[in-house]
């Protein structure tokens, strides 16, 4: 079974840092974009960082300069490394990778299950 499992989300303060990573896991052949989405209590998801399988990244605005997102191509896993929180990035995480697995032609889309990020003021 494929899947992807987040870890390290958490509660912080204002200023501090967190580092979230999302390994996948299973029958895979190859990983292609890897990112983080986030959702806020009461709004929208919405993309905050993505990396391509070179290595590639870009950043929402709100994001940029604080948030860093990397990938280890040979353990199948991504990092948000967040720094500078505020309490606007309260938030569920979600990770997502597009996925070449033996059940489907193409790559196909795949979801985490979220991880709690909690930033007080």
């Amino acid at each position: 079974q494929v899947q992807l499992v987040e870890s390290g989300g958490g509660l912080v303060q204002a200023g501090g840092s967190l580092r979230v990573s999302c390994a996948a896991s299973g029958s895979i052949f190859s990983i292609g974009i890897m990112a983080w989405y986030r959702q806020p209590p009461g709004k929208q998801r919405e993309l905050v960082a993505g990396i391509s399988s070179g290595g590639r990244s870009n950043y929402a605005d709100s994001v940029k300069d604080r948030f860093t997102i990397s990938r280890d191509n040979a353990q199948n896993t991504v990092y948000l490394q967040m720094d500078s929180l505020k309490p606007d990035d309260t938030a569920v995480y979600y990770c997502y990778a597009e996925l070449k697995t033996p059940y489907y032609e193409h790559y196909v889309a795949y979801w985490g299950q979220g991880t709690q990020v909690t930033v007080s003021s």
